[in-house]
């Protein structure tokens, strides 16, 4: 009795884990067709011709594409909220360019969400509110970072000066990834792209704080530019 009740909890437990791999296994392909294609262009029987399933089978886990589109949002979210955590340790321009590089690869990871960002939020309520509070939570985060940063002194910025400033980075962070596909649609989102756009986001939205940067942190912002530009050329 105890091998066969064994047996039946085993049975009971892969019964269990199955819906949750095909599930993680439905966001997987939904999310690189997503980002291949615009989520406009992916519809539901794409995405379960991709994955060699039926249609009824992807409706079973979700019966719609905008709860699609929402559970990859919620990914998204709490990967982003456990990234700008780390705003607070940053006090330099090495720190800030690895946390605004790594805000960068996220934002690549879930790029379909920024490409498509406009008509999303027309149609999502949901994704509408969520989206507010993400840029809420990116603008806190710079501003802990322009703090971090001032009170170690790499940069010299009235506190006034910062939410604006907070601001101006976050609107480049947010919309960096529309500019570098209107200036190269057929090539700015590919895979082999990203670490040249990623480069280029870093670059420019870190410039803004150039005229307050202390000069040997100017300097070595010039450097982290130049060696990564050298490195992926």
């Amino acid at each position: 009795m105890q091998a066969k009740d064994r047996a039946g909890a085993c049975c009971l437990s892969m019964a269990k884990k199955a819906p949750r791999r095909t599930a993680e296994r439905i966001l997987e392909v939904t999310l690189d067709l997503f980002n291949r294609f615009g989520e406009p262009n992916v519809s539901t029987t794409l995405i379960s011709a991709e994955l060699g399933i039926s249609p009824g089978n992807l409706y079973y886990h979700y019966p719609a594409k905008g709860e699609l589109v929402n559970a990859l949002f919620d990914r998204y979210e709490r990967g982003l909220g456990e990234l700008l955590n780390a705003s607070d340790g940053v006090r330099d321009v090495e720190d800030a360019w690895f946390f605004m590089h790594t805000l960068f690869e996220l934002i690549w990871q879930y790029r379909f969400l920024y490409r498509d960002l406009n008509d999303l939020l027309s149609k999502n309520r949901r994704l509408e509110t969520h989206f507010q509070r993400v840029l809420k939570n990116k603008t806190r985060a710079i501003g802990a970072m322009l703090d971090g940063m001032r009170r170690s002194g790499a940069v010299s910025m009235d506190s006034r000066e910062a939410p604006a400033t907070a601001t101006c980075m976050v609107v480049l962070l947010t919309y960096w990834l529309s500019y570098e596909y209107v200036r190269d649609p057929r090539r700015a989102l590919e895979p082999e792209s990203a670490q040249l756009a990623l480069l280029r986001g870093a670059h420019h939205v870190l410039n803004l704080l150039v005229p307050y940067l202390e000069q040997g942190q100017r300097m070595h912002l010039l450097g982290l530019v130049s060696a990564y530009s050298n490195a992926d050329g």
